[in-house]
């Protein structure tokens, strides 16, 4: 019972924690508790349609590995573009269209905070099911990926809201660019053909990071509160 609670622990403190972390980097106008906690309950419900699809996929025989094209499908379409457009359009229909949401790096925030309600949803059914080992590598690789594509894709989301040219492009952005690093990744991870490619889903991750990083700053030092 005790080990049970130290995995479930472990599964869900680390999205927990990449929403403090993103939080303390809205330095200049902090945003309200409730809309927060609004955004990550929306990603835990968000991991219901997901799963459905992915599992409607599955039974279709739509998650074959083993061949190049079936992988790409799978990694692509059934996992990349399912998990990043229900989040898109979640952000797009909640936090978008309220007036807490009013300056870039809110796009940011919420998105991690959505990112983070599904991603630690899925730490959680991976823990139960697969146990330690494999809830410490998450910790390490899934969930700072799911992080990363959140920031990428908040970051663009928040650009498009308040710029006054190219805003079509910018939202398609929102959703494009986390789209291809997200199945690239998880090609890399989830393909049986060469078990050295999986080398490639670290540099697609570290890639990732690096980016999410140089936009939270971009947004950061473009604050409208900013002195």
């Amino acid at each position: 019972m005790i080990a049970q609670i130290l995995i479930l622990l472990l599964a869900i403190v680390p999205g927990l924690l990449i929403c403090w972390y993103i939080y303390k980097l809205d330095k200049y106008e902090k945003e309200p508790t409730w809309p927060l906690i609004i955004a990550f309950f929306i990603g835990v419900l968000l991991t219901l349609p997901a799963f459905k699809i992915e599992a409607w996929a599955s039974q279709s025989g739509w998650d074959e590995t083993a061949y190049v094209g079936t992988a790409l499908l799978a990694s692509f379409i059934v996992v990349a573009l399912t998990e990043e457009a229900l989040k898109y359009l979640a952000l797009r229909i909640y936090p978008t269209q309220q007036s807490f949401f009013n300056e870039p790096m809110d796009g940011i925030v919420y998105a991690v905070m959505l990112g983070m309600g599904f991603a630690t949803v899925e730490n959680i059914i991976y823990a139960v099911r697969y146990g330690i080992e494999t809830t410490v590598l998450r910790n390490l690789t899934a969930v700072p990926a799911h992080a990363a594509f959140a920031i990428i894709m908040g970051y663009f989301i928040g650009l498009a809201k308040f710029s006054k040219e190219g805003r079509q492009l910018k939202w398609s952005l929102g959703l494009l660019i986390p789209f291809l690093l997200h199945g690239t990744y998880d090609f890399f991870i989830l393909q049986e053909i060469y078990d050295g490619l999986m080398i490639l889903a670290l540099f697609t991750l570290g890639y990732s990071l690096y980016l999410s990083r140089r936009l939270v700053l971009l947004h950061q030092e473009n604050s409208p509160f900013h002195d």
